[in-house]
């Protein structure tokens, strides 16, 4: 059985295990306009070239960072679900040959670049926290036996850490990461043992200035345009100048200076050491400080850190007994801890569907081969045993378990040797598969969930019975609804002192470790790491002083009511109500409106009238603006559909398709387009399904509409908003005047059709 603890990235050895911190924002403020531009691309045809963005998006679960395809002319106000940050501001430009997006505002962001981000300072805060933590716990491990823990940050530019123009010469990240050390220091000590080797370790780092045990290195720092030749603080022996060369030279030539204990540097920082050639085989920890760009991989980038350690005498670490506990790297991410490690497993499986597999007992035992008859069969390790013996035996694998030229010849022209072992004789000839695929390229997993548009079943949505349906509904419509503002106001008032809630700015530090003799087949199946912590840390930054809102604006337009009731809403509420404004102004905004909308939907549908117009929706609505969608979510291809796939949501709505496609009195149904709504004071609604019954004269009989309770929303709001938008549903199917027309609510296949027979 194939067995891997990790990759190096150069030298494909079997070298330390992996654990990954990653950081996500769980709650933004929204204010700072965040924009990272990931990728561009020219259009195909007549297409605008397109840019992949990553931005705040304002979604029923709260504000994510969400990646979108943009190209010329688009809103991002829009395109963000109404984030006031965004307000008046589109892309004016997409120039794939330089790379480069250009707004309106007159910003231009590069590939790889990100706009100004309060949470992004945040986040390279926790970020550097994260990493000395972990530092200093794999230091303590380490310092009786010996070992000397580095850690390496990798930054994006050189200024962030090298700042010419201060007298220290310190940049942001050197200045945060003096801030954080010291106070992370100072926990850490406090809850040390009060023994010996204890002792010992808190007198070794306690003698190491702040300014002593970190360094960079930088073959050009371009922001200035200097070579490494600058002035930096002292180093060394705690006293004297040293420069930038004797920094670059420490680092990168005099690897036994650098990992003595006298020597203080523990912290490395470098804008590229891919480019750089650098190495070190003490390095646990690591910190990206950087975005992920096209050209290096995260399987390269850790690849500086999967070294076996050293000892103060330069024996390697590799005893069987510890060699997994002691060499650890611990990665330290913006990115999630989940789409960390998924990118990192995806990107050593391709890498090792090229790479030639080393036979052994281990890689056969276990194995299910094929035999004649068509059945299948798991090799014992006794026959696994005795394969190898064979391989060995007739030169067939070398000395590392490689499969040799000579198995090659053999299995192509058919003269491969005969076993003498009984037991192999029966299954010889359905075992060379097996040593086949040790050699062959493997191929590249494909991701069978590409996104892609359903097709459309343009006979089904022909036939009569489906368009006589669609006649009889496709009716726009406006809507009058009276109602008592005061008493709203009062409510509005009373539920938001009572329900309001704002969070200050949340990171959700997730923690996970490679699995224990990683095979290869979990990483194919991408179960390699296990989370293994989760923890928040929040921060009390608040970006309100970034953007102007139109407070009042913004409440109005979400909720469609009149600026005078919203301002009598938000002047009635109680200070400190209103005051949590300033610690989350975005989801001040969202959970202010959602909550008065609820209000407003408990008071309006029993005034509520619709009035029907002439005009229509056009039947285009089916098959223009049709999004890509997981068609890994659609079952099988429908028979009565007017989409040949319909992507479900959850097993009742798969069953409820299921049933509709084999039912004997369904003519014909769809699931109806986004395109299609019915407007109402608390928003438009977007009816699920639309169903052609038989009856004896082949006419249509019943229309219904299918709603589902959705996990992810609140008890207030399917109590509220979307009761009331059923109720609002009812109104207007009922305003069409069509008696064989009927909407109603359903769960499951058996309420339809009791609802039609009844």
């Amino acid at each position: 059985m194939h067995r891997l603890d990790a990759i190096d990235a150069y030298n494909q050895k079997l070298v330390k295990k992996i654990a990954v911190r990653g950081i996500t924002v769980k709650h933004l403020a929204g204010s700072s306009a965040y924009l990272y531009v990931d990728g561009l691309e020219i259009g195909k045809g007549a297409d605008f070239p397109k840019a992949r963005v990553e931005l705040e998006v304002q979604t029923a679960q709260g504000i994510k960072r969400q990646v979108k395809r943009l190209s010329q002319g688009m809103n991002l106000h829009d395109i963000s679900g109404g984030i006031e940050a965004y307000k008046g501001l589109f892309i004016r430009d997409v120039d794939a040959n330089r790379d480069i997006v250009e707004l309106s505002n007159g910003d231009m962001i590069g590939a790889g670049e990100v706009t100004q981000d309060v949470a992004e300072d945040q986040k390279r805060r926790i970020q550097i926290r994260e990493v000395i933590r972990a530092h200093l716990d794999k230091e303590r491990q380490l310092f009786a036996q010996g070992i000397k823990a580095l850690s390496l940050f990798f930054i994006d530019e050189v200024a962030n850490y090298r700042d010419y123009d201060r007298e220290d010469t310190l940049g942001e990240y050197a200045r945060v990461f003096e801030e954080e050390y010291e106070a992370v220091l100072a926990d850490f000590l406090g809850q040390l043992d009060l023994d010996d080797a204890a002792e010992r370790y808190r007198k070794h780092v306690e003698a190491i200035p702040v300014r002593s045990t970190h360094e960079g290195y930088f073959s050009i720092d371009k922001r200035t345009g200097r070579s490494v030749d600058g002035k930096i603080a002292a180093r060394g022996d705690f006293a004297g100048q040293s420069d930038d060369v004797d920094a670059y030279d420490l680092i990168l030539k005099d690897k036994e200076r650098l990992l003595s204990f006298e020597e203080p540097v523990r912290f490395i920082w470098s804008h590229s050491a891919l480019r750089e050639g650098w190495d070190n085989p003490n390095v646990f920890v690591m910190g990206m400080l950087k975005k992920s760009d096209n050209t290096t991989t995260r399987r390269q980038e850790i690849g500086r850190g999967l070294r076996l350690s050293v000892d103060q005498h330069g024996e390697r670490m590799d005893n069987p007994v510890t060699v997994h506990d002691i060499n650890e790297l611990t990665v330290v991410t913006d990115e999630s801890y989940t789409d960390f490690v998924t990118a990192l497993q995806k990107e050593i499986i391709e890498s090792l569907s090229a790479r030639p597999r080393k036979a052994s007992v281990d890689y056969f035992t276990g194995k299910q081969i094929k035999l004649a008859d068509g059945t299948t069969s798991v090799l014992e390790k006794s026959i696994a045993q005795a394969l190898y013996n064979h391989l060995i035996r007739h030169d067939y694998i070398d000395d590392d378990g490689l499969v040799t030229q000579a198995y090659k010849d053999g299995r192509a022209d058919g003269t491969l040797a005969a076993p003498t072992a009984e037991m192999l004789k029966p299954v010889i000839d359905f075992v060379w598969p097996l040593v086949d695929a040790l050699y062959l390229d493997l191929p590249k997993p494909t991701d069978g969930r590409k996104p892609k548009k359903i097709p459309f079943n343009e006979a089904n949505f022909k036939k009569r019975e489906f368009q006589e349906l669609w006649s009889r509904i496709n009716h726009k419509a406006v809507y009058q609804v009276e109602f008592d503002s005061e008493e709203l106001i009062k409510n509005c008032i009373r539920t938001l002192d009572k329900s309001l809630n704002v969070t200050v700015m949340q990171y959700l530090v997730e923690a996970g470790k490679q699995v224990v003799g990683l095979e290869v087949q979990q990483l194919e199946a991408g179960t390699g790491f296990k989370v293994s912590e989760t923890k928040v840390e929040h921060s009390a930054v608040s970006a309100g002083s970034t953007v102007k809102y139109d407070l009042l604006g913004e409440i109005a337009e979400k909720t469609q009511l009149t600026r005078r009731t919203c301002a009598a809403i938000l002047t009635g509420i109680n200070p400190g109500t209103f005051a949590k404004f300033k610690q989350n102004p975005e989801q001040f905004i969202t959970e202010a409106a959602r909550l008065i909308n609820e209000q407003k939907a408990t008071v309006i549908v029993e005034h509520l009238t619709y009035d029907p117009l002439d005009n229509r929706y056009d039947s285009s609505i089916f098959t223009e603006n049709q999004t890509a969608q997981d068609l890994s979510k659609a079952g099988e291809k429908l028979k009565k559909s007017v989409y040949e796939y319909v992507v479900t949501d959850s097993k009742v709505e798969r069953k409820f398709v299921e049933k509709l496609d084999v039912s004997d009195e369904v003519v014909v149904y769809s699931k109806l387009p986004r395109g299609f709504s019915i407007p109402t004071p608390v928003g438009d609604y977007n009816p699920d399904w639309v169903i052609a019954f038989r009856d004896d004269t082949t006419k249509i009989k019943h229309v219904y509409f299918v709603a589902e309770t959705k996990g992810s929303m609140s008890t207030l709001q399917l109590k509220g908003v979307e009761n009331a938008k059923i109720e609002c549903a009812r109104k207007f199917f009922s305003s069409l005047g069509k008696s064989d027309v009927k909407y109603d609510v359903v769960t499951n296949y058996s309420e339809l059709m009791d609802l039609v027979t009844g």
